[in-house]
Formats: structure tokens, sequence, C-alpha cells
């Protein structure tokens, strides 16, 4: 079983670029009436408590959501929003994992499919989902299942695939399944995120995306500073296949401010350069 758990990295700024993204695209299905599936194949607990030992222990969500006030970014009313309902007043106590965010904007006529292996986050998300028909929940292998899901019955429709990459070739296996998955829904939206530790494994994955004859890829990546050797996760990002068309030009806007916002370079005015917004392959 693997170790990884979300729940001592929630808020931080990887889950706000993810979160910010995922919320534009939901929207995006949203703009019509006819109803649309969402698929996380790495769904996770689903909410976080950024109050318990696991948040506090790292305190990753200080120099993500911590960093950034709606009143400074209004153009991301819509995932404070989400933010918000799960918490009091002005107090930052609980944030949103992607579930909660996709529960937030599902319609009576769409539909959610989540999965998550590690059993404890199982049972949490199965908790946090609760009561909600529109949503299923299960303890699979999320691309096997999101695979089998595919095309979906209303043809529309979105899919994150969030895995954390702690076997090392989840890097190729991801970007495999979304070729395969692509074949079988080539207009559905995808959104692979990834970390960036090793520089060398997001440039292989750009190139698997490339090879694979996927058109409309886009990239959208953050980072704390600029790359670093050593461990640890220095910068996280997303290639996103049939993105949203009013996307790119946004995240061109937000991503320096965002980058500012969340970076450790104050010093000779690099601060804010630390991002990425670029097409990967066009229409």
């Amino acid at each position: 079983m693997l170790s990884y758990r979300h729940s001592f990295h929630a808020g931080s700024f990887a889950d706000v670029l993810k979160h910010v993204v995922l919320v534009e695209m939901l929207e995006h299905l949203l703009q019509k009436a006819a109803p649309f599936e969402y698929i996380d194949t790495h769904a996770g607990a689903g909410l976080f408590n950024l109050k318990s030992g696991d948040s506090l222990k790292l305190n990753e969500h200080e120099t993500g959501i911590g960093r950034i006030a709606s009143k400074d970014f209004p153009e991301l009313a819509s995932y404070f929003e989400v933010v918000h309902a799960f918490n009091k007043a002005s107090s930052l106590a609980y944030y949103p994992g992607s579930p909660a965010i996709a529960k937030h904007f599902l319609r009576p006529q769409d539909r959610g499919w989540l999965f998550e292996l590690h059993p404890q986050d199982y049972e949490s998300l199965c908790n946090n989902m609760q009561g909600n028909r529109k949503i299923r929940v299960a303890r699979e292998d999320g691309l096997r299942g999101m695979t089998a899901l595919l095309p979906p019955t209303s043809r529309r429709g979105m899919v994150l695939l969030d895995p954390s990459y702690e076997v090392k070739s989840d890097y190729d296996e991801v970007i495999e399944t979304v070729a395969k998955a692509h074949k079988k829904f080539s207009a559905g939206m995808f959104a692979i995120w990834y970390p960036v530790v090793e520089r060398r494994r997001i440039e292989h994955m750009e190139r698997k995306l490339v090879l694979s004859g996927i058109r409309n890829i886009q990239r959208f990546e953050l980072s704390r500073s600029a790359d670093k050797s050593g461990r640890g996760m220095n910068a996280a990002g997303l290639f996103v296949v049939n993105p949203p068309w009013r996307l790119f030009d946004k995240m061109s806007s937000l991503l320096p401010r965002l980058a500012k916002a969340i970076s450790d370079d104050d010093a000779g005015g690099y601060a804010g350069r630390h991002f990425k917004c670029d097409v990967i392959t066009e229409e």
C-alpha cells in the first residue's frame, strides 16, 4: 500500500493551481444545460482539516492558499466561493479537495465518479460524499476505472488525473492511459497534474504527449522558486487536453501574480518569474 496522504499537503500552492484550473473547467461545462460527467482518478479524502496534526506538520497551506486573498484576485471569485463554503466567516479551517469542489458544482443532471485506493482516505471520501446520489465512490485503480467509463453516456465531461507519482512508472502510465482514453473520448477534457521533483521526468511526459498525436494541449505550471536539485517538490503543473477556450488568456494574466504571491525568491527581483503557460500542441 502506498504511503502518500494528501492531508499533509492540503491547501498548498500546488492545490491552488490545480483547483483554480479545475473550477474553470467545471464552469465551462456548466455553460450548457446538457449533463456532463466528472471523473477523478485519485480522489483522496475530499475535504481536509487544516488544523489537524497532519496539516500542521508541514503547514503547506500557509505558503499556498494562505498567501492569496480574494480581494487581490477578483477573477478567482468562484474558487474562493467554494473554499469559503466550507469555512465560517473569514476563517480558514478546512480546505476542499477536488471531490468537494466538484460536488459543489455538479447539478442534479450531472454525475461524478471518484476513485481512491488508500483505505483511510477512501473511508473519509465516502463520509464526505455521503448522501449525494449523483456521485459514485469506488475503491479501485482510478486509471482502469476511468478507462472503463469512457466514453461517458452524456458524451460530455472531464477527467482529473492526480496521482502521487510515488511509483516512478506513474509518469509513463498516466500519459499512456490518457492517450488510450482520448481515442475513446476525443471530445473530453483531461487535466493531468504533475509535481516537479526532477525536471527531466516532466520533459519526458511532455515529449510523450507530443508523440501521442493528441491535439490541443496546454500547460500551466507554478513554482515557488527556480528549479533546484535535491529532494522535494519545487513546482507543480497541469497538462490540459481540450482546455476551455478562455483558459489560456486567463492563466496568462493570472500566473505571474500567483507566482509572485507564493514565491520564495524575493531577492534580486525574481519573485513572480517562475511559472509556465504555453501550448504543447496546437488545436
